[in-house]
């Protein structure tokens, strides 16, 4: 009884084998028909908008200096710091000044109380009257010009010590420790990385379909092709006489600081003329190197990839040359993981039109 019984068993997983793993779940949408325009690609340069030498205010000798080529600095930190014995001793010299200076002062103005008194007793002429209140004037005078020299004093050996003016990388030392700085000498090159610009040269023709604030497309080849976008944030009205192209600047994200001033970029947006083309959604686009397909379901319920060039984004789509046509069902879910031929089932998801 128990051959029997083993073999419809093993009949019953081999039926099981021989269909196979069931449809895979995806997500699809059809393919469009959409007017576009023209991509319009131009050649760009990475800058820093901020770009500073830091010299001193006073003059001194250089006996620590924080920095070299390279170092990334914050706001505030510190640069270099000059020699400030001399300024030192001579605030010393004036506190001491001031503070028989104001002595002679107090003398003075208690002088003046009694040359007042001895004035209304008749006792006292105008002449010596004048005479005591010169004195006391001439004592505060000293006293008002003590402190201002101090405070000078002061403020010079604050400017003694260097500092940051804002978050940058530092590009060339122009100073040593040990060397002389004469007031307006620089000390370092210190350039902004956190807030980099791309220029782009725009031809004229499209100068005036740009705009502040519109978002184009930006890619760099330094860091494999990746693209981003980014933001117009000044168009220069001022065309290069020889090549007629206008200046235009875009802001663009850069986190972790991979983009670096210097760098080549590819900027993308539409501005050429109108025409029709298949669109599909970017998501359903599959990049198997070196070409870019996208799975079409056909009617019997699988997949078939097809080949496609890619074109002018609108959107969240994108458009697509190939054998592909405009209602066809395209997969946008689920695609990394398909087979030519593979079964499929899934229902449609909305993408919104351009």
């Amino acid at each position: 009884m128990r051959l029997p019984v083993l073999a419809y068993v093993l009949a019953g997983l081999t039926s099981l084998s021989a269909q196979g793993p069931g449809p895979s779940p995806i997500r699809y949408t059809e393919a469009r028909e959409h007017t576009v325009r023209r991509q319009i690609r131009l050649p760009g340069s990475v800058q820093s908008p901020t770009v500073s030498t830091v010299a001193g205010e006073v003059e001194g000798l250089v006996v620590e200096l924080g920095v070299r080529e390279g170092d990334a600095v914050e706001k505030g930190q510190l640069l270099a710091r000059l020699r400030t014995v001399n300024l030192e001793l001579r605030r010393d010299a004036s506190q001491s000044e001031l503070t028989e200076a104001e002595a002679r002062r107090k003398l003075a103005e208690r002088n003046l109380e009694r040359a007042r008194e001895l004035f209304d007793a008749k006792v006292f002429s105008q002449q010596e009257l004048d005479d005591a209140f010169y004195e006391f004037s001439a004592w505060q005078g000293r006293l008002d010009r003590l402190r201002a020299e101090i405070e000078r004093i002061l403020d010079d050996i604050k400017r003694c010590t260097i500092h940051a003016p804002f978050n940058g990388v530092i590009t060339d030392k122009h100073t040593e420790l040990g060397q002389w700085l004469a007031v307006g000498d620089p000390v370092v090159e210190l350039m902004a990385v956190d807030d980099l610009r791309v220029l782009v040269q725009v031809p004229e023709r499209y100068y005036r379909g740009l705009r502040v604030g519109r978002r184009v497309s930006v890619e760099f080849e330094a860091i494999g092709g990746r693209g981003t976008v980014g933001t117009v944030t000044a168009i220069i009205p001022r065309a290069d006489p020889q090549a007629r192209t206008f200046p235009v600047k875009l802001k663009f994200p850069n986190p972790g600081g991979k983009v670096a001033a210097g760098m080549l970029a590819q900027v993308s947006f539409s501005g050429g003329d109108a025409y029709r083309a298949t669109i599909v959604p970017k998501d359903a686009v599959v990049s198997q190197n070196p070409h870019q397909v996208i799975y079409i379901i056909k009617d019997d319920g699988t997949v078939d990839p097809i080949r496609v060039r890619t074109g002018a984004g609108v959107g969240s789509w994108i458009e697509v040359s190939g054998s592909v046509r405009p209602g066809q069902r395209v997969v946008t879910r689920g695609n990394e993981r398909l087979m030519p031929g593979q079964a499929v089932q899934g229902e449609p998801i909305e993408y919104k039109l351009p």
